[in-house]
């Protein structure tokens, strides 16, 4: 996904939307040895790659976890990815395996040949099977999963995802955002329900650029009337209240989506928040030429929890 922000709808339909300034960013104190050294070896219980298919509501997934070296058990990540997912960032999974981290990595429903239709409904339920795997206690065994000490890091649609999913489900102990989008259901949720209507052309439209062709089953069509029908229940400020208590990290970058997240942040803060790290780089929306300062936030921050 690229911004999906206020370009999605005209300009008449966002009159009463008001964008907060821009927080001040954060600059990571150090360069994690995660980044450029592999951790000494272990022959016990050496660095492993498993590959499996993660069932969740009659389909089995592509998915699978880098597992850190050690016996374990090991806080784990699930890293979802966005809106279709061509930028993965499995660089960040490499090195927060290095960093002693099991890392969950799959594709939703109808999306990169994983079987069933795309929606984003659907990945929603996806995420809740991929933390019920980890959670179950003969996968936690075989990946040596910490199942108390998961983590969701989304990048673009994939912080949609971790943050409804984090909101959802209490015992997500972090939740990590890069550039997260917020699907046009922040604007859709500004507009008179009589008129949301008017919003799926312009919405479709901007889901179309994207390039759907690694998804099936959905059309951008299909996929913006979705985002018009949850517009209230998937409203982002409105998750603030579940996720306050909690660790929260948001970065953005130049693309056009730092608005929707500073208006999260706000709202975390209002709920109570006392555990909210933010910053922003000044970079695409796929952290181009700041990889390694990326990397480097996520890590200082996962130290601090």
């Amino acid at each position: 996904m690229r911004t999906l922000s206020t370009a999605l709808l005209p300009a008449a339909l966002l009159g009463c939307l008001c964008l907060p300034v821009q927080l001040q960013a954060q600059t990571p104190t150090a360069i994690p040895a995660a980044i450029t050294t592999d951790p000494a070896p272990d022959k016990a219980h050496p660095a492993a790659f498993d590959t499996f298919q993660l069932p969740s509501h009659g389909a089995l997934l592509n998915a699978f976890v880098y597992i850190a070296a050690g016996a374990g058990p090991h806080p784990t990540v699930i890293l979802l990815h966005g809106f279709p997912g061509n930028e993965k960032n499995l660089d960040l999974a490499q090195t927060l395996r290095r960093a002693g981290y099991d890392v969950l990595f799959f594709n939703y429903r109808g999306s990169w040949g994983s079987p069933g239709n795309f929606s984003f409904t659907h990945a929603i339920e996806d995420v809740h099977s991929a933390i019920a795997y980890l959670r179950d206690p003969a996968n936690a065994t075989r990946l040596r999963v910490d199942s108390k000490q998961i983590i969701l890091i989304g990048h673009s649609m994939g912080g949609f995802m971790a943050r409804y999913a984090g909101a959802q489900d209490p015992f997500i102990k972090a939740v990590g955002l890069i550039s997260a989008a917020d699907m046009a259901v922040d604007k859709i949720e500004t507009i008179p329900s009589a008129y949301r209507n008017r919003a799926v052309d312009p919405i479709a439209k901007a889901f179309a650029e994207e390039g759907l062709a690694p998804l099936a089953g959905c059309t951008p069509k299909s996929l913006a009337e979705e985002a018009v029908a949850h517009a209230d229940t998937w409203n982002i400020p409105k998750l603030a209240p579940e996720l306050a208590s909690r660790p929260v990290l948001d970065l953005t970058s130049d693309d056009g989506l730092a608005p929707s997240n500073d208006a999260f942040v706000a709202a975390l803060k209002k709920a109570g928040s006392t555990h909210v790290t933010t910053q922003h780089f000044a970079t695409d929306h796929s952290y181009s030429g700041q990889r390694i300062a990326l990397q480097a936030s996520i890590l200082n921050w996962l130290a601090s929890l």
